[in-house]
């Protein structure tokens, strides 16, 4: 059975779970926010999807990151690493791409994660 959480958006829902596996999407809910903010945003909504679907971030298998100014990955990394900590144990494999983000939505995270 696949489980799905509804989001703000009509035609998609934020997240998704199938047997062990959960995926969710996340933005940040104040666009006028700079990266770093919107990173931290972003990052605080996808931990509290996951924990809805009875995960959490330590248990990340993929992500993608989308930016709209690759010159802010700097900025964003830093919040990345600060958000999964220093055990590499729980660092996921993931991918960074630069694309055309839709307003002043400046980044865009999906995960893949295990659940309990």
């Amino acid at each position: 059975m696949i489980e799905r959480k509804r989001g703000a958006y009509e035609g998609r829902n934020k997240s998704s779970a199938y047997k062990d596996l959960v995926w969710t999407v996340a933005t940040a809910k104040d666009t006028s926010l700079g990266i770093e903010q919107q990173t931290r945003s972003t990052l605080e909504v996808i931990q509290g999807n996951l924990q809805e679907l009875g995960s959490d971030k330590t248990q990340i298998v993929s992500a993608q990151v989308y930016i709209a100014n690759m010159q802010d990955k700097v900025i964003m990394d830093s919040v990345w690493k600060a958000w999964l900590g220093p055990n590499p144990q729980h660092w996921p494999q993931r991918a960074c791409l630069g694309v055309d983000l839709e307003g002043d939505t400046l980044i865009e995270v999906t995960v893949t994660a295990v659940r309990s």
